[in-house]
């Protein structure tokens, strides 16, 4: 059966919109723990974060996967669509912050230990883009499953990593001991891909995939940057300067983590040039 303007209308023998989406299961699975009208506020702004987290892991892994076998050309709109994403995940904190601090105690007390630090999915983006602290697996020691998936992304190189390696494989002097450092730990700030960087900067045009590998590396950790400074003017504005549910220090750890910097020598190249 179908409308006037040609539409389908009897899904009975057929897939809908719904089926395909699975839209029963997403949509029922918001289960607020308390009568406070904003909890359901708070339960799918996360919920939604971690639907776009999911799709960063895609897009970010299959970048990495692009940049190793050589194909920039991918990876660069593979890097302009992660960007993109925490751009969405910004805009998430603006709705967030219509939640006042009393609007936020009604509820609290339901959340128990459960915090945005204990995300996995959060934490596997962290680990692809470097940032590699083995004490942050902790909080899901008691997941085998998760616990495994970020042991092994921690044996694989950072996104970092292989840009360094692309940029060794298309002629650039990045200095051995880089290039051969233990993956599982955090790059250490290194002069001489510093000098590397420098060398691209200085002739764009000479080293032009590389130039360009370099500014999606930047955007992407400005728009990080700007999710991170989002989150802890959101929490400062809900819950001052409390402890967090899950025990950190709340807005004082937050600051803490602005501190972070990814790709630090696409950072200072710049007071070099």
């Amino acid at each position: 059966m179908t409308t006037e303007y040609g539409a389908e209308t009897d899904f009975s023998a057929r897939m809908s919109y719904g089926d395909y989406l699975s839209l029963q299961p997403v949509l029922s699975a918001q289960h607020p723990l308390s009568d406070a009208h904003d909890e359901l506020l708070f339960i799918i702004q996360h919920q939604t974060s971690e639907l776009w987290m999911k799709l960063a892991i895609h897009e970010l892994d299959a970048a990495r996967a692009a940049i190793a076998e050589g194909r920039l050309d991918a990876a660069f709109k593979l890097l302009a669509r992660v960007s993109r994403i925490f751009e969405q995940l910004n805009g998430a904190w603006d709705v967030l912050r219509t939640m006042t601090p009393s609007d936020y105690t009604t509820f609290r007390n339901a959340l128990g230990q459960s915090s945005g630090f204990q995300s996995h999915q959060y934490r596997r983006i962290e680990f692809i883009l470097g940032n590699r602290n083995p004490t942050m697996m902790k909080p899901h020691a008691h997941r085998p499953d998760l616990l495994a998936d970020l042991e092994a992304e921690c044996a694989r190189p950072s996104l970092y990593d292989v840009a360094l390696q692309a940029a060794a494989a298309a002629g650039l002097q990045v200095p051995e001991a880089v290039l051969a450092r233990d993956v599982a730990a955090m790059h250490v700030p290194d002069d001489g891909v510093e000098a590397m960087w420098a060398t691209v900067y200085c002739d764009p045009a000479g080293h032009w995939d590389i130039y360009q590998l370099a500014e999606k590396l930047v955007d992407l950790e400005d728009y990080f940057r700007r999710w991170r400074f989002n989150h802890v003017t959101t929490v400062e504005r809900v819950i001052g300067m409390k402890r967090g549910t899950g025990g950190t220090g709340g807005v004082t750890y937050l600051r803490r983590m602005l501190e972070v910097v990814l790709f630090p020598e696409l950072w200072t190249v710049r007071t070099r040039l």
